[in-house]
């Protein structure tokens, strides 16, 4: 079993993947979705279908070398032909394993590895905010509203 398909079942355990075209379709609707992955032996249907899911995003879309079996054994969803990774962590690292081994996916990984880093350095500084808030870290003092005397 490739490494890549690990972790779609991990992200199912985890909650962080939409499986099935609906609630792929959702969740990329909904602005949730990281990442369209397309079985290589979906239908013709279901990759226009993913098309026009992504059409107006930036949500990347990749056929990946797995068949609709393969993606439906891992996840426990019977033929799922694509799903959406919600999370930008496990979705970086998922196409960081499809780029080990297939140098096309390596532009993919890159920008999201660079999403992840974003995200993971916004929620840095939201938990250093909330801390400076519960520990009364005083703020900068306001301006008082008079005038400088020019010197």
């Amino acid at each position: 079993m490739h490494k890549a398909l690990s972790y779609i079942g991990l992200a199912k355990k985890a909650g962080a993947i939409e499986l099935g075209e609906t609630n792929t379709g959702a969740a990329i609707r909904a602005g949730k979705g990281k990442v369209l992955i397309l079985a290589s032996d979906a239908s013709e249907n279901a990759g226009r279908r993913a098309e026009n899911f992504i059409s107006g995003t930036q949500v990347p879309l990749v056929t990946v070398p797995f068949s609709k079996a393969e993606i439906s054994q891992v996840s426990g969803t019977a033929g799922c032909s694509m799903a959406a990774f919600t999370e930008i962590g496990l979705a970086a690292v998922f196409m960081a394993s499809l780029a080990e081994n297939e140098p096309s996916f390596r532009q993919t990984a890159e920008l999201l590895e660079q999403k992840s880093k974003k995200a993971q350095l916004r929620k840095n500084e939201a938990l250093a905010h909330e801390k400076n808030k519960k520990l009364g870290m005083a703020a900068k003092p306001a301006a008082s509203g008079k005038r400088r005397k020019n010197v």
